[in-house]
């Protein structure tokens, strides 16, 4: 398992997945996101968003993450938050925010509260549409990207990912299901 940038050919699975998990696709950019990936089956797992804001100051936030539903629990998540906490590192934040009601989830690495009138400008405007549009219960939170701590737990967990699947046993094919009447007779039988 590892974390990669998206690329341009991962538009659209992004899409269909932020829309189908009810995420922010606010001024979408597929260059803006990194990718979980299972080195074995290539099979993609999650995903997240840093967003800019230009404008003085700069602000960094994390957005539209998300892990599919058979890749949760097992890590995913906490490190695609710790590739986007270290990409932020390096353009030169040294400041990030989220809005979310996944708060508690951020809690663990070190995101901690902000009240919203301590919020910049432009990101108090942000939360308020997003409250409206997609997340009633999100919250300011932030770090500082030097803070950042990754469970060892989590660690270890995305070390043996592994999808989960539910294994059914495959059904018995039978010839009604060719719609063949195993009473008739025909003209090339030859079972006879």
């Amino acid at each position: 398992m590892y974390v990669r940038d998206a690329r341009n050919r991962d538009e659209a699975w992004l899409l269909d997945h932020i829309e189908a998990m009810g995420l922010d696709e606010t001024a979408f950019r597929s260059r803006d996101y990194v990718i979980a990936v299972d080195e074995e089956s290539n099979a993609r797992a999650g995903f997240g968003r840093i967003r800019l804001h230009t404008g003085e100051p700069e602000l960094c936030e994390l957005t539209s993450i998300g892990v599919l539903d058979g890749w949760r629990g097992r890590g995913v998540g906490a490190h695609v938050v710790e590739r986007l906490v270290d990409s932020a590192e390096t353009k030169g934040f040294d400041r990030v925010y989220a809005l979310t009601s996944s708060h508690a989830y951020l809690a663990q690495f070190g995101f901690e509260p902000v009240p919203v009138e301590e919020l910049p400008e432009r990101l108090r405007t942000r939360l308020e549409e997003k409250r409206e549009s997609l997340d009633p219960d999100a919250v300011p939170v932030a770090i500082d990207t030097d803070t950042f701590e990754m469970p060892a737990r989590h660690r270890e967990r995305f070390k043996r990912a592994v999808e989960e699947t539910e294994t059914e046993p495959e059904p018995e094919t039978t010839p009604e299901d060719f719609g063949i009447d195993p009473d008739a007779t025909y003209k090339y039988d030859t079972s006879r």
